[in-house]
Formats: C-alpha cells, sequence, structure tokens
C-alpha cells in the first residue's frame, strides 16, 4: 500500500540506502538486535520524518524488531521521490511525494495514521497535532512516541502545558547523543552544503548573518566562520548573546543586521524572524535561507507583496525583483534548505539520533502503561548505550573509576 511519485525509480533509492548503511554503525548494531529480541513484533509504527536515506534505514531497523512500519515526510520538500520508492518496493506503507501541496502532505499524514499505530515517531509535531485534534479515532492504540526537532518539541510543550496533551512522549531533540551532534555538526555541515548547492557561491569573504544561537546556530555560526565568512549572530536570549560574542561573534539585532548581510539564515523555531522593514533594507542580491523546521521564519509572503516581479532563477532559488531594482533570492521556498536543497545531515550523525529512536521506542512498547501522558527526557542509560555503541565504531575506549576512586567521589566529609 503506497502513494508516491513513480515505483520505477526505486532501484537509485536502494543504492542510497545501501551507501548509508555502510556508515551507520550504530542502527547496524541494533538492526542485530531486534532481529533477535522482536520488540515491536505485532505492533504498528507510523513514521512522520523527514523521507531519505537515512530516515528509510531508520524504518528497516523497526521492521527487523518486528514492526509494521508506515511511513511519510514531515515537509512537502524534503522526500525524495526515489527513496520513497524504495520502502514502496521493500513492501512498506509509504505514503509521500516531493513537492506535494499542502493538503496533499495532510492527506498522507492522515493516512499513515489511519493503521492506528501503537508507537510514533513525529517530527515537527503534525502526527500529535492530528492525534489530538481531527484523527483522535486513529490514537486509540497509541502507547506513545519520540519527537525528533525542536519545533515539535516547543509544540509538546506548549500542548502539556495547556493541558492539551494525550499521550506519553519523548524529547530526543534534547537528548545529548541528538542536539550535541545532530543539531551543531550536523545541521552546521548540512546547511551550507544546501546552500553551497543550490547557489553555486562562494562563503569565504562573505556577511553570514545567524538567527538564533541555540545548538542549530551554534554549529551553522562555526561551519561559517570555518569557511572564512565574517559572522554575526541575532538573539532574544540575553546569555546566548553573550555565549556567541565569547566564541567570536558579532552581535546584533536584526534591524541593525539586515544592511549588513551577504547570506541570512534562519534557525529558531519561531515565525517572522526576518519581516519587510528588514526586506527593505537590505543589499540587492542577498540570500535568504532557512534551517527552522517550518516555513515561517522568513516572512516570504511579506515578501512576494514588495516584489513587481517573482521568478525561480534556478533550482531552489526564487528571485523576488523589488521596484527599486534589488533582487532578493529565496533559497527552496524558505523551508529547510539543507533537506529541500540537499541531503539532509551526513549518515553519521543521523545514526546517533535515529539509535536514540530505535532504543527509546523499544523502552515506550516495554513500559506499556506504564508512564504518565506527558513529555520525557530520553532516559539517560539510552544516551549512554548509544554513545557506547558510537565510541567502539570508532575503535575509541573510555577509562574506568577504581574502587578507591568510587570511594572518593562518594564520601560525604
Amino acid at each position: 500500500m503506497y502513494e508516491i511519485k513513480d515505483i520505477n525509480l526505486a532501484k537509485s533509492g536502494c543504492d542510497k540506502i545501501d551507501w548509508v548503511k555502510s556508515y551507520m554503525p550504530i542502527l547496524n548494531s541494533i538492526y542485530k538486535e531486534f532481529e533477535v529480541t522482536k520488540p515491536f513484533a505485532g505492533k504498528k509504527i507510523a513514521m512522520s520524518i523527514h523521507l531519505e536515506a537515512k530516515t528509510a534505514y531508520l524504518g528497516m531497523v523497526l521492521r527487523a524488531g518486528g514492526a509494521n512500519v508506515y511511513m511519510t515526510g514531515c515537509n512537502p520538500l524534503s522526500t525524495q521521490d526515489d527513496v520513497a520508492a524504495a520502502m514502496a518496493s521493500k513492501g512498506f506503507s509509504v505514503f509521500a511525494c516531493h513537492g506535494e501541496s499542502e493538503a496533499e502532505y495532510t492527506e498522507h499524514l492522515k493516512k499513515t495514521l489511519s493503521c492506528c499505530p501503537d508507537l510514533i515517531i513525529d517530527d515537527g509535531g503534525d502526527l500529535i497535532n492530528l492525534l489530538e485534534g481531527e484523527c483522535k479515532e486513529y490514537g486509540k492504540n497509541l502507547i506513545g512516541g519520540c519527537e525528533e526537532t525542536t519545533t515539535g518539541i516547543h509544540r509538546l510543550f506548549a500542548r502539556m502545558k495547556a493541558g492539551l496533551l494525550h499521550y506519553t512522549m519523548i524529547d530526543i531533540n534534547d537528548a545529548d547523543c541528538k542536539h550535541l551532534f545532530d543539531n551543531r555538526y550536523g545541521t552546521g555541515q548540512s546547511t551550507l552544503d544546501g546552500i553551497m548547492n543550490s547557489t553555486n557561491l562562494i562563503i569565504a569573504g562573505k556577511t553570514v548573518v545567524v538567527a538564533g544561537y541555540g545548538w542549530c546556530g551554534k554549529g551553522i555560526a562555526m561551519r561559517a566562520k570555518g569557511m572564512g565568512a565574517k559572522v554575526i549572530v541575532t538573539e532574544i536570549d540575553a546569555v546566548k548573546a553573550i555565549e556567541a560574542w565569547m566564541d567570536g561573534f558579532t552581535v546584533l539585532p536584526m534591524d541593525e543586521a539586515a544592511p549588513l548581510g551577504d547570506l541570512f539564515i534562519t534557525v529558531t523555531g519561531c515565525c517572522s524572524v526576518i519581516r519587510r522593514e528588514h526586506f527593505e533594507m537590505m543589499k540587492d542580491g542577498v540570500l535568504l535561507a532557512n534551517s527552522g523546521h517550518f516555513d515561517v521564519e522568513i516572512d516570504k509572503e511579506a515578501l512576494a507583496t514588495m516584489a513587481d516581479k517573482i521568478e525561480q532563477r534556478k533550482p531552489n532559488i526564487t528571485g523576488y525583483y523589488l521596484p527599486d531594482g534589488r533582487i532578493l533570492n529565496l533559497l527552496a521556498e524558505g523551508r529547510l534548505v539543507n533537506l529541500a536543497a540537499g541531503n539532509g545531515h551526513p549518515a553519521e550523525i543521523m545514526d546517533m539520533s535515529f539509535g536514540l529512536q530505535a532504543k527509546c521506542l523499544e523502552y515506550l512498547a516495554k513500559t506499556a502503561g506504564k508512564l504518565e501522558k506527558k513529555v520525557y527526557m530520553v532516559p539517560r542509560e539510552i544516551d549512554e548505550e548509544v554513545a557506547a555503541i558510537k565510541l567502539a565504531s570508532l575503535g575509541c575506549g573510555l577509562d574506568r573509576l577504581s574502587d578507591e576512586q568510587k570511594a572518593y567521589l562518594d564520601r560525604v566529609d
């Protein structure tokens, strides 16, 4: 059962999956474990996550654990059609097409949930939003689920605070093996990769304005600086702003950064970070990119109202021609530039995040009926297990405390 672009694309997608498998030792280890233990035997798992090769392999690991897996995307532009075809050819239920409309995207989410899953993986909160709204009937079997990204976690905590969260969810995003590596090193590399692939322009010498200095912003700023850019950080958090300053970056409000930047990258999880008054001050030819989950950080509706003409200048670059002759260039329609215009995070990075996903779903299956309807952090032992597998794959080892050292640390005098 599938709804995809073209099943004949499967061979290319299978090649991509086989490639990333070679660089995902954590998932390879878990795959072998799950083949024996079958923690998801008889269970249905619904996944809404960027549908590309690394995600596909996670789905295969869950199926090795006995699950029936139903997959869809979490962004209309991040689905890779050949990967979707590959999963369909392997017998997975897949509902996703690159470039689908918002209505089609929502319909695919609903079809994925219509299996009445026992467990879910959400990326951005769209599955939970439907389960708590018009698709409540599909949540009757739900034990719980995992949320992958910052935006989805914000939505979950808002629901929990308002008393509107009725399911058990695990916060994958804030686990150490996720945010310290995926958000920082993954987003840092893949964002600039997507921008460079789209524009074929140099980073060195440009003034890059990074909006937001969370873990994703830190990674982007670090990589841009390493490639020779002059980096300006904008922030609303005073502590993060000081950290950016001490990391060697200029810190300004967006009102002051707007006339200076050549490349703007938003990564805040909030809306209207770059808006009309900022567009009015920008240089001719600037590049506007977003690495936040939803396409709301750059106010592209306001930009459209300012333009005399809008045209596709090349794949993933839309030019907005302003009355004064300036052209402002929006990358990937303001959606996640690293996925909509690139291949997403490196396989070695997603191996850690998806190792957490697999083990936390196993944890939920084992603790069914014992947890409250709220957001939980990843259990520390799972974080450490994933880190240990990664270290072993790298040929690294750890020191161990001696009995004398343990006694010293536990002393009370």
